[in-house]
C-alpha cells in the first residue's frame, strides 16, 4: 500500500485525465436541452456526467486525494475554457440568412447563468465525491463499494441541488423543477451503482498496473492547494 504523500510514476493518469475533462466539456454541452427517459426529465448533460464520478472514484481510490484535485481543478480550466469560448461565441451576430448559425445558436449558445451553474456545481460536487472517498478510506473503511456510492450520494446531491438552482430555479415551474432535481439524482446514483461491478473491477485493475493504493494519511484536504500532499 502506497501512501498518498509519497508521489510515483503512474502510466494511466494522464489519459484519465483527459478523458475526464472531455466528459466534462460534452456534458456541459448537452446540459442546454431537456429530456425525458421513462417518468424522469433532466437536462441531456447528465446522460453521460455520471461517467465524471466513476472517474473520480477510480482517481481518489488509486491516486489519493492530492492527484486527484489536480484533476478536479484540470477539469475545471478545460471547462471554463470550453464555456468561455461558446459564450463568446455567442456575442457575435450570425450572417443575415445563415440557417446554420441560427440552428448553432438554439442548440449550443450557453447562458451566463447555465454556465455559470455549470461551473459552481461541478467543483462542489467532484470535491465533496473526493473528499468523502479519502476520508472514509484513510479511517479505516475496507469496503471500496460503499465508498464509492457513498461519496456518490453525496457529492452528486451538491452537484444537483446547485446545478438546478442556479440555472432553472425561477425559469421552470416549481413541479417541473422538483422534477429535474429528483430525476437528475435518481438517474446519477442509480448509473453510479449500475456500473458498481465494472468500477470495482477497474479500481482493482488500474491499481495492480499502477502498483498503487493511496491512503490520505496526513494529505490536506484544502481544495485551492495545488501540492502533492
Amino acid at each position: 500500500m502506497t501512501s498518498a504523500a509519497t508521489p510515483a510514476p503512474t502510466r494511466f493518469l494522464e489519459p484519465i485525465t483527459g478523458l475526464f475533462a472531455g466528459l466534462l466539456v460534452i456534458s456541459n454541452i448537452c446540459s442546454n436541452r431537456l429530456i425525458t427517459m421513462g417518468p424522469l426529465e433532466f437536462d441531456a448533460g447528465t446522460l453521460m456526467f455520471p461517467l465524471t464520478y466513476v472517474f473520480g472514484d477510480l482517481l481518489t481510490e488509486v491516486y489519493g486525494f492530492a492527484r486527484s484535485r489536480r484533476v478536479i481543478w484540470t477539469g475545471f480550466l478545460t471547462l471554463f475554457v470550453a464555456t468561455a469560448c461558446l459564450l463568446v461565441a455567442s456575442l457575435f451576430p450570425a450572417p443575415a440568412g445563415h440557417a446554420a448559425s441560427q440552428a448553432w445558436d438554439q442548440a449550443l449558445a450557453l447562458t451566463p447563468r447555465i454556465a455559470l451553474a455549470s461551473l459552481v456545481a461541478y467543483l462542489a460536487g467532484e470535491f465533496a465525491n473526493s473528499m468523502t472517498l479519502s476520508r472514509m478510506k484513510a479511517r479505516g473503511d475496507n469496503g471500496p463499494g460503499r465508498r464509492f456510492v457513498v461519496s456518490t450520494i453525496f457529492g452528486q446531491s451538491l452537484d444537483t441541488l446547485i446545478f438546478a438552482s442556479i440555472a432553472f430555479l425561477g425559469l421552470l415551474d416549481a413541479r417541473l423543477w422538483l422534477t429535474l432535481v429528483v430525476s437528475n439524482y435518481v438517474y446519477k446514483v442509480g448509473f453510479e451503482i449500475i456500473l458498481l461491478p465494472a468500477t470495482l473491477y477497474f479500481s482493482r485493475r488500474l491499481k495492480e498496473a499502477e502498483g498503487l493504493d493511496a491512503v490520505d494519511a496526513g494529505t490536506s484536504l484544502n481544495p485551492f492547494r495545488w501540492r502533492l500532499v
